[in-house]
């Protein structure tokens, strides 16, 4: 079951910061993840558009613009 999700989209610098501290965690903590570009949907385009990065984690929106690597690690580990 996939526990993290990145909203995001192509040339983003935030989402490329968001994924690499996303890959580290979750790879530390053996935790699958998946990436969305959100270019490809107009509803989540229209949605999420001026927020992302946005991050789920299981299912729930955890944080937008700025992933927080001791947040999301205790996300994950509660």
């Amino acid at each position: 079951m996939t526990r993290v999700t990145l909203y995001g989209k192509p040339g983003c610098h935030l989402c490329d910061d968001a994924r690499a501290i996303i890959q580290q965690v979750c790879a530390e903590l053996s935790v699958d993840w998946t990436e969305v570009d959100i270019t490809q949907d107009d509803q989540l385009f229209t949605e999420y558009g001026e927020q992302i990065p946005v991050t789920f984690v299981d299912g729930k929106q955890h944080d937008f613009w700025r992933v927080d690597p001791a947040r999301l690690r205790k996300a994950l580990t509660a």
